[in-house]
């Protein structure tokens, strides 16, 4: 009866079961490919003969990957910062102020995530070419001081579904605005905040496209995007030093994720309770 009961509920979930082993496979692959020796790694041989754990350390030995961690924490952790502090004060004005304009100014927000970013790009050069600041994170940094339009789509949503009884009691008390939104909105908004604050970890962490037009020149300033393609070219053969280097540029946002999933989904779900 327990094997039948097991049987019953593989069948039920088999559809779960496939899509889950094909997000893991590939990670299973990368994992085992890292600690293979060199001479497994263009066999058909799947575990490793023995655990090369050195394989990872000899990563850090042959390129900079610390310095490349470091730029990419900083450019994360920034961009994800500045988004949050830009977009919150946008999103709730646009979910609790009703005034000329405000569902124009809403579409407009809405428009904004609808434009290719290579719009951009040639305008948004010379404006950072002017001011010297190419080369370095900064251009990739400081567009997330004006707010990032999916991120104010996102808080708006899941401020429509706090009710206005909680800022008017606020209000009544004697709070102004500002002590509204910092000391009653803001705790009931943070599974929204952790999901902002890890989609735009995971843009920047991720992002090759930004760096590569405004960093690729100087290595100093690279980020893990650039720094694993340029380790990719170099180490083609080595393919146990390749998968070493996408592993530990996996690794940081499976733990990050890992801790904060429960937020993350509970952010994402309630955005769209109420419209």
């Amino acid at each position: 009866m327990r094997r039948q009961t097991g049987l019953v509920w593989v069948a039920r979930h088999s559809l779960a079961i496939a899509f889950a082993a094909a997000f893991v496979l590939p990670l299973v692959f990368i994992v085992l490919t890292a600690v293979m020796p060199e001479e497994q790694t263009l066999t058909p041989e799947l575990w490793p003969r023995h655990w090369e754990w050195g394989n990872l350390a000899a990563v850090f030995q042959k390129a900079p990957m610390a310095q490349w961690f470091l730029n990419t924490m900083i450019y994360a952790v920034l961009a994800s910062v500045f988004t949050l502090l830009a977009s919150v004060p946008a999103a709730y004005a646009l979910a609790r102020y009703r005034f000329r304009g405000s569902n124009v100014a809403f579409l407009l927000v809405v428009a904004m995530m609808l434009l290719p970013p290579q719009v951009l790009v040639v305008p948004m050069y010379l404006v950072w070419a002017s001011l010297g600041l190419t080369g370095t994170i900064w251009p990739l940094v400081l567009p997330m001081l004006f707010g990032d339009a999916f991120s104010i789509f996102l808080l708006r949503q899941f401020l429509l579904t706090i009710p206005d009884d909680y800022a008017d009691a606020a209000r009544i008390d004697g709070c102004g605005e500002f002590r509204t939104l910092w000391w009653v909105i803001l705790p009931m908004l943070r599974p929204a905040l952790a999901a902002v604050g890890l989609f735009t970890f995971f843009y920047a962490w991720n992002d090759y496209y930004g760096p590569l037009i405004y960093v690729s020149e100087q290595p100093s300033h690279w980020t893990l995007s650039i720094g694993l393609a340029s380790f990719k070219s170099i180490h083609a053969v080595q393919w146990n030093l390749t998968m070493a280097a996408t592993l530990i540029v996996m690794a940081p946002l499976i733990v990050v994720f890992f801790f904060a999933q429960k937020a993350f989904i509970e952010g994402v779900t309630l955005t769209g309770v109420k419209g």
